[in-house]
């Protein structure tokens, strides 16, 4: 990596990643091509009640080779906005569930 690169990492900061499960693939009839919706689950600890509660958030991730399958484990990487609601790029997958 050159030093120009780099100071410009540091400048825009860094890329967020995230964990999450694919819920919806391009393989099915009249999905959007190239694009997986990913399932984050948050667990945190609630300030009152002090239980543990998990919160999910769905995010459209952008999928180039169409290769990730419904219930894959990945990790998400923010990028620019390919499209209008595509602010996530799958960067690598994590697990693969075993077929039943």
């Amino acid at each position: 990596m050159s030093e120009e690169t780099n100071q410009t990492e540091n400048q825009r900061g860094r890329a967020r990643r995230l964990v999450g499960r694919v819920v919806n693939d391009t393989s099915t009839e009249g999905r959007a091509k190239k694009t997986v919706v990913v399932e984050v689950v948050r667990r945190f600890r609630d300030p009152f009640y002090g239980k543990y509660v998990k919160q999910s958030k769905k995010y459209h991730a952008h999928d180039e080779t169409e290769e990730y399958k419904t219930r894959d484990l990945v990790e998400i990487k923010s990028c620019r906005p390919k499209s209008k609601t595509k602010r996530w790029v799958v960067n690598r997958l994590l697990e693969r569930p075993p077929e039943v």
